[in-house]
């Protein structure tokens, strides 16, 4: 499942193609993807200009000269393509062929800036809503969404307040999108190493009985934000089916100092542990005996 910084390097990529752009055209191939496509779909779409494109944790977001808001969500294998003027951009260092399967291709926009935006999605895991935008706070799958980690907002305070008297542990808290909005497991365990603390850690040890923040609240929000700017960066991780839109792959996997490195050696420097891996809450954990405490 794509987190944060995949679909931030989307909305990146969509962003020329769609913000200030009209849906000259719009083809929906299938009435359906993970749930039905909204009523009317295409004609509440057709003619629209797109005010904004932003992100909501793992949501896309786009802000319709109607009124509504196209929220999206990519699901576990849906991506976009762009193709300006019928031509896509010639290939890169860390390109990769897309689906060339067309019965995959279920959503296609074509827009006024003169892009064709297509959504491919094998699984049908993704899906697109139109949502008041007058309404949108009180969207079910963005109502209780916690505070954005590369927010303003988002600090020690906050995540200490937040974890204050919980009994679980850190991996499955900040794993939870009440929390901390657009982690997932890549990030959470890469953050959890980089702040050196344990993903088995009971997750009130950040906090003082009153919900203050302590040291190693302030060092695992750095943490956090230090990892989703440099994934961010890099593209996003490709493991399985995260493309950019241009086709190309991100390159963060290639940065994992834990994530998916069962029995190597851990990365800090003066430390000799090797990378665990255990589960937790259904998911796997990887993390360092050593230097995470």
């Amino acid at each position: 499942m794509p987190e944060l910084p995949e679909v931030e390097t989307v909305r990146r990529g969509l962003q020329p193609a769609l913000e200030g752009a009209r849906f000259d055209r719009v083809l929906a191939r299938r009435p359906d993807l993970r749930w039905p496509l909204p009523k009317d779909f295409v004609q509440r779409l057709e003619g629209k200009t797109v005010k904004g494109l932003g992100r909501r944790a793992k949501y896309l977001l786009a802000d319709l000269s109607s009124g509504e808001v196209l929220l999206m969500h990519l699901g576990m294998s849906g991506s976009f393509r762009v193709f300006h003027d019928g031509r896509k951009r010639k290939p890169g260092r860390f390109h990769h062929e897309r689906n060339k399967q067309l019965t995959h291709d279920h959503i296609v926009f074509a827009m006024s800036s003169g892009a064709t935006v297509t959504f491919n999605d094998p699984r049908r895991f993704g899906f697109m809503k139109l949502v008041p935008r007058a309404g949108l706070e009180q969207e079910p799958l963005l109502r209780s969404l916690g505070p954005e980690p590369l927010g303003n907002a988002f600090d020690a305070a906050m995540l200490a307040q937040a974890c204050r008297g919980k009994k679980t542990s850190l991996k499955a808290a900040l794993s939870d999108q009440r929390v901390v909005a657009g982690l997932g497991n890549i990030y959470v365990c890469e953050a959890l190493h980089r702040a050196r603390l344990s993903p088995k850690r009971k997750t009130s040890t950040i906090a003082s009985r009153s919900g203050a923040p302590n040291d190693q609240a302030e060092r695992l929000v750095a943490a956090i934000r230090a990892v989703l700017e440099d994934a961010i960066e890099a593209g996003g991780s490709s493991l399985r089916d995260h493309r950019r839109t241009d086709g190309e792959v991100g390159y963060f996997q290639h940065h994992f100092r834990v994530y998916d490195r069962e029995g190597q050696h851990c990365v800090t420097p003066g430390c000799a542990g090797t990378i665990r891996r255990i589960v937790q809450t259904g998911r796997s954990t990887f993390f360092c005996p050593v230097c995470q405490k």
